[in-house]
């Protein structure tokens, strides 16, 4: 296992259309390890390869329980309500804004050895079953937030709300 450098917003490779999976080999096994290490050693909560480099439809999501949701070539399937929120990006390091997403989110799967799932999850995690789906497709959060923050201007706001 190794930990990858994060690409970082101007890269090109973050504004692609990520491929599908068609092989769930050691070399697959080998990509999901170094996400693995590679969010652990970010403090992230969710990690998409195109964000290390590797144009393929392969998510790391962090849930409530501190559980690693492994996603290859994940869809939506289902989203209710709303919920609006700061968000970030290792790729965009030290960048909030405020996006809205669904409460809830319903993602569908395959597991490292090929086998389809769904998992379904609200809050935090439907928010970054979202976001990291975006990379897949090229897309970043910042294009959906009418202002990006310094995290200064973000911790200035929270500590006016205590």
């Amino acid at each position: 296992m190794a930990i990858k450098e994060i690409v970082t917003q101007g890269d090109p490779v973050l504004n692609k259309v990520c491929h599908p999976v068609t092989k769930f080999d050691q070399k697959l096994w080998d990509l999901l390890d170094d996400m693995h290490e590679t969010l652990a050693q970010s403090n992230g909560v969710g990690l998409a390869a195109p964000q290390i480099g590797i144009l393929r439809r392969v998510v790391l999501v962090v849930n409530g329980e501190d559980r690693v949701i492994e996603l290859i070539n994940p869809t939506i399937v289902h989203t209710e309500g709303e919920q609006e929120g700061f968000e970030g990006c290792l790729s965009v390091p030290g960048k909030w804004g405020v996006v809205k997403r669904p409460m809830r989110v319903r993602v569908r799967a395959q597991d490292r050895n090929g086998e389809w799932f769904e998992e379904e999850d609200e809050e935090l995690t439907a928010r970054c079953f979202c976001h990291e789906l975006d990379h897949l497709d090229g897309h970043l959060f910042s294009e959906l937030v009418d202002r990006l923050y310094t995290s200064e201007e973000l911790d200035a706001m929270m500590a006016e709300e205590e």
